[in-house]
């Protein structure tokens, strides 16, 4: 490819085209001294730094999976959960076991994640993972037996729900009873695992999901914009019309209305 012989729109609908700009290709805009073709050679520059970065995190995420693979595991499996924090909804867990090979650059803690990013790992999670389950538990429930134990029963229902059997459970700073496989808790495993991290966008996910079908039935409320937290605008809604039955009272504070 002579580049000088081709424009600059003739240049950037090339590289556009291109999963990844060759070395060689690189040094040729590079060489080029027109001012267009030196910003798109600053471009590919700084797309190959952001994706060299991405490279570097995701084998820093994988270590606990290559290691326990490595080992002779089969089936290990991320957990976490999204929504003990929130004053109405469920609180709902993830497993997630992903291929050996699976890759996912930019893969990690739902919070950390863009939206619309994370709703497209989502998809790729669900069509690539080896299992996947998710467990929830309601509002009375969480009012009946606390957060942290209603977390921990999401968790166990999202296990039982992948359908495989796991060798080996990586959870998001959570150690678990009555479960007979090994455990691994993690402190914010989430932004250091990549299995935890798939299972902290699947839990998203499904729980916004729900909250944003629930804001139909209690359109005051702004479930779809809020997922339940604390807003100033929630707290106004709650006010003014009272609790509705996904609020967990022993969150808001205020008696369920009759």
């Amino acid at each position: 490819m002579n580049l000088a012989d081709m424009s600059i729109k003739e240049i950037r609908m090339a590289i556009e085209k291109l999963d990844e700009v060759p070395s060689d290709f690189l040094q040729c805009l590079q060489a080029d001294k027109r001012a267009g073709v030196q910003a798109l050679a600053k471009q590919v520059e700084a797309a190959k730094a952001r994706q060299a970065k991405l490279q570097q995190l995701w084998t820093e995420m994988s270590t606990y999976e290559c290691a326990l693979y490595a080992d002779g595991h089969q089936h290990v499996f991320g957990v976490d959960e999204v929504g003990r924090g929130p004053l109405a909804g469920p609180v709902v867990a993830s497993a997630v076991c992903l291929p050996k090979d699976f890759y996912l650059p930019g893969l990690n803690d739902s919070k950390k994640v863009p939206v619309a990013t994370r709703e497209a790992f989502y998809e790729v999670i669900m069509r690539d993972a080896v299992a996947v389950g998710i467990g929830m538990v309601d509002a009375r429930r969480i009012d009946a037996i606390n957060i942290l134990n209603a977390t921990k029963e999401a968790m166990k229902a999202a296990i039982e729900d992948a359908g495989v059997p796991a060798d080996v459970l990586l959870i998001d700073a959570v150690q678990l009873t009555g479960v007979s496989c090994k455990q691994i808790p993690i402190i914010g495993g989430d932004a250091k695992c990549v299995s935890i991290a798939a299972a902290s966008i699947v839990a998203k996910v499904t729980r916004d999901r729900m909250m944003a079908e629930y804001a139909k039935q209690y359109p005051q409320y702004g479930f779809d914009k809020n997922a339940g937290y604390g807003t100033a605008e929630h707290l106004a809604a709650i006010a003014a019309y009272g609790p509705t039955p996904l609020h967990r009272m022993t969150f808001t504070g205020v008696k369920e209305q009759a």
